[in-house]
Formats: structure tokens, C-alpha cells, sequence
């Protein structure tokens, strides 16, 4: 099979078809044939660093995190057939590699089944964001009526953290620069605020919206301990690149780990059904075929991508 390679680390242009064995599913396992996967910036990430040598994962190393496809062929006691559209979430560093390959085995509960009315291309971008934004509200533990803050906001997690915050019953204030504001408006903030570039202007921002600092905040643009001044005392803050403090003021701060939710396909269901009835959106920014990875690295790196770049997969291209 081909695969989207990572022979060493290094920018995008280290990037490359390589072709590896096509692997077999166990017991309670599925084969996916993949049409579409999300280029995410854990994705950047992994390409510039490559795996931690106490990983000892040999080169080439497979992005990616989330997928979709159809289920080609099933292990013993395997709850799905084959011939089903499903989506699902992949962690790269692992011996099989990631989702940006033609054929990816995954447990059964990793995956979801993809409804009629959303493209793979769509679900493709579901899993891992979704669940991201799914483990940062478990984590916060707001209730209804409580304020809910949003950084990065007009991004696809942050935009998921809008939607799914007010289908908790949320207030939601997020942040936009002029450009994205009417985006995240429409996306159902509830007040929005002036994003910046620089974090004290951010603070003073969130902080005019609502003097005492929100309940909860969900970090997307990833401020870590610039965020902090957001948060009321005794608040809570959710981080999405691993960083977990110092705190301050009693905030409780809890880096969002999606490894922790490697098999939470009901959860990816229960997402794709909010898709189905109008309250939770797939936003997709462009597709490029998996060959030129490169340039879908470069277009995310340089930033300003709304919504989620893909690589879609078909006839081997070598």
C-alpha cells in the first residue's frame, strides 16, 4: 500500500508517497480503505520532531489522526461489515503509523459509521477535533447558565467549542479578529470579542466582556499560561498542546489528551448525529491528493486555514 511518509524529520518537504506492507486486522478489528484524512497541526508537529526515541518507531513515521473510509476487511469478532462508510481516530505513533495511509486497522470501537448526508471528506475532520472539544467540556465540568470562553475561536476546534458549548446551555464568549467575526458569530457566540496577537490586549478584551473572568476556557489558540488571567479564581482551563502549568487563583488547568479517547467511537457517533440535525458543523478549507501532503503542510503552517485542510486518497498515484 502507499502511505504519506515521514522518512526523517524536517519541513514539508520531507514528505513523500512511500510504500509500505498493507497490514491485516485482529480479533475486534477493522481495516479501513482510506478516501479522506485531516491534516491537523499535531500533524506539523510529528513531521517537524518525529517520534520520541523512547518510542522505538522506525522511519518512515505515518501522520495523522482521523479518517475516513470503508471498511474492507474485518478481524474475528468484529462488529462491522465489510462495504460500511466509517470514520475514525488514529494515533500515529504506533507501529502501524496513522490515518494518512491507503489501508489503516483500528479497533472496532475507534470507529464510527458515517450517516448518509455527510461526505468522507466531511467526516474526515470529525474525530479527533470532536473529541478534543468533547474531552475539554468533560474536563471543565461548567454547568448550564455558566460562561464558557473560547480562544482561537474562529479555528476548527475552536469553532466545535462554540457549538458544542451552547448545546450544553453555555454562555459563550469567544474571541475573532475582524475578519472572522461574523464566522463566529454565526457559529453561535454569544459575545464576541476582539482577538490579538497580543495576549495582554486578549486579556483586557475577555476581561471587559465579563469583568470576573469566565468559568471555563478552552484554549485553542494556545496562550497556555497567558490564558490564565481569563479565568475567574477558582475557574478552569483546558489546553490542547500539553501544558499544565503553574496555576494560579485556584484555576484548575487540564491539558486535553485525545490519546485518552483512542476508543471512543460512540462518542464520534454521538457527534455525527449533533452534524445530522443542524447543530454541530464540518467545516473542510480545501482537499489536495495525498501526493502533495507537502503543500497542505505549508498551506496550514502559514496560518489563517478555517476549518480543516484534507487529503483524500484513491487510485495509487505512484
Amino acid at each position: 500500500m502507499y502511505a504519506v511518509g515521514i522518512p526523517h524529520p524536517g519541513g514539508p518537504e520531507v514528505l513523500r508517497l512511500v510504500e509500505l506492507p498493507t497490514p491485516e486486522p485482529g480479533p475486534r478489528e477493522i481495516r479501513i480503505r482510506t478516501t479522506a484524512a485531516a491534516v491537523n497541526p499535531t500533524d506539523t508537529a510529528f513531521r517537524q520532531w518525529g517520534p520520541r526515541e523512547s518510542e522505538g518507531l522506525p522511519a518512515p513515521w505515518v501522520p495523522g489522526m482521523e479518517m475516513a473510509g470503508v471498511v474492507d476487511a474485518v478481524g474475528p469478532d468484529s462488529a462491522w461489515a465489510v462495504g460500511e462508510r466509517v470514520m475514525a481516530i488514529v494515533m500515529p505513533r504506533r507501529a502501524l503509523g496513522g490515518a494518512q495511509a491507503e489501508y489503516v486497522v483500528v479497533p472496532d470501537n475507534a470507529a464510527a459509521a458515517i450517516p448518509d448526508g455527510i461526505s468522507d471528506v466531511e467526516a474526515s475532520t470529525l474525530p479527533m477535533n470532536g473529541l478534543t472539544v468533547y474531552s475539554a467540556l468533560l474536563h471543565l465540568g461548567l454547568t448550564a447558565g455558566q460562561t464558557l470562553g473560547v480562544t482561537g475561536a474562529a479555528g476548527a476546534v475552536g469553532g466545535y467549542a462554540i457549538e458544542l458549548g451552547r448545546i450544553a446551555g453555555l454562555r459563550v464568549v469567544a474571541d475573532a479578529f475582524a475578519q472572522d467575526a461574523e464566522l463566529v458569530r454565526g457559529l453561535g457566540a454569544d459575545v464576541v470579542v476582539p482577538a490579538s496577537r497580543d495576549v495582554a490586549e486578549e486579556v483586557a478584551a475577555f476581561r471587559a466582556a465579563v469583568p470576573d473572568g469566565v468559568d471555563g476556557l478552552i484554549d485553542a489558540a494556545v496562550l497556555d499560561a497567558g490564558a490564565l488571567p481569563m479565568v475567574r479564581d477558582g475557574g478552569a482551563l483546558t489546553t490542547v498542546r500539553f501544558w499544565a502549568g503553574p496555576t494560579e487563583r485556584d484555576i484548575r488547568v487540564h491539558p486535553v489528551m485525545v490519546r485518552d479517547h483512542l476508543t471512543d467511537g460512540a462518542e464520534i457517533a454521538k457527534l455525527a448525529q449533533l452534524v445530522l440535525d443542524g447543530r454541530l458543523t464540518l467545516r473542510v478549507a480545501d482537499t489536495y491528493p495525498a501526493a502533495e501532503a507537502a503543500a497542505a503542510h505549508r498551506r496550514l503552517q502559514a496560518g489563517g486555514t478555517r476549518g480543516r485542510l484534507v487529503l483524500t486518497f484513491g487510485k495509487d498515484p505512484r
